[in-house]
């Protein structure tokens, strides 16, 4: 690669995290334990932030859509901070999409109720392809982004079709997949696998995916279904690089199929303060390792040091550090 730098397209939110005393069951009241706090979300700004924390002489593009209001205001307020980060192309438009998000303080879980605003209509138009000079373009989140969800005749989704542009254009393409209820996977992210040079999704995405089984009903994580799980996501077309993160472990196969497994780090107690982000700072950090060539399991290993400085505040960037940093958290925690 040039090194010409990532371009990182799609969801930007404004997270409000509410801290809960337990989940509750339909018709049961829970406590809220604190006041609100509020942070940015959504793939185009977790990934890019990390990035830009990860490396602050990484050259970065954002594209995205967000409504000129407070909460677009702060979302931009946020990314222009980081000074290796190009927002030129971010258009304002629309109300900012916002993510209610209730952090289950027993569990470390979290539940997200989602408006989707402005980013529904982010489509192709949006790309400004003649101006984009790029290594990487990493799009997400699939599910989430209505435009690019669109059925399209000749490729399945507007967001395949993206996909097969961006690589006509000699730019490596990388996608994420947002966790919901329902259906749509295979009929919505199997079509973009086909042009996706670099697939790095969790085990709950990977599974509705692929049809591979990962977890049993009470929860335990299958490893043995791990590598057929990857082989489904090569078969589908991703051509490098299929890796699935999950709190145990995270396991990848590299551009030659060669299996690749990295172990979680055991965490001191109460090093845990959200898990909101925690996925997007893991794909920062293995697409920040593909961005400098490095093997799969060095980009796994930097994913796994990325997504433990993450766990470390409540927020989805904050914990970020540079990498010497983060790689040193993860010697020192291995």
């Amino acid at each position: 690669m040039n090194k010409k730098g990532i371009a990182v397209a799609g969801n930007m939110i404004v997270d409000m995290l509410y801290p809960i005393a337990g989940i509750p069951k339909p018709g049961e009241l829970t406590t809220i334990t604190a006041d609100a706090s509020k942070s940015i979300g959504g793939c185009l700004c977790n990934d890019i932030v990390d990035l830009a924390k990860l490396d602050p002489q990484l050259p970065l593009v954002a594209l995205g859509r967000t409504g000129d209001d407070a909460a677009g205001a702060f979302i931009m307020e946020q990314l222009k901070a980081h000074k290796n980060i190009d927002m030129q192309h971010v258009k304002i438009t629309g109300t900012t999409s916002f993510t209610l998000v209730m952090a289950d303080e027993i569990t470390k879980q979290r539940t997200f109720y989602h408006c989707r605003g402005g980013n529904a209509g982010f489509c192709e138009d949006d790309i400004p392809w003649d101006k984009l000079d790029v290594d990487m373009l990493h799009v997400g989140y699939i599910l989430l982004l209505d435009a690019l969800d669109e059925e399209d005749d000749q490729y399945g989704t507007k967001m395949a079709k993206l996909l097969h542009n961006a690589q006509q254009r000699g730019i490596k393409t990388s996608i994420d997949v947002v966790s919901e209820a329902g259906d749509r996977f295979r009929k919505l992210v199997c079509p973009a696998l086909k042009y996706t040079d670099y697939c790095v999704i969790n085990e709950v995405e990977a599974s509705a995916t692929t049809g591979v089984e990962l977890r049993t009903e009470d929860g335990k994580l299958l490893k043995e279904n791990m590598p057929a799980a990857l082989k489904k996501m090569k078969e589908l077309g991703v051509s490098t690089w299929a890796v699935i993160h999950c709190p145990e472990v995270g396991y990848g196969l590299d551009e030659n199929d060669n299996l690749v497994e990295v172990p979680s780090l055991k965490l001191p107690e109460g090093w845990i303060a959200g898990t909101v982000g925690a996925g997007d700072a893991f794909c920062s950090g293995v697409l920040y390792g593909a961005w400098k060539g490095m093997d799969l399991k060095s980009a796994i290993e930097l994913g796994t040091a990325s997504a433990v400085c993450s766990l470390s505040e409540a927020g989805a960037t904050e914990g970020m550090r540079t990498v010497e940093e983060a790689m040193k958290v993860y010697k020192d925690l291995r």
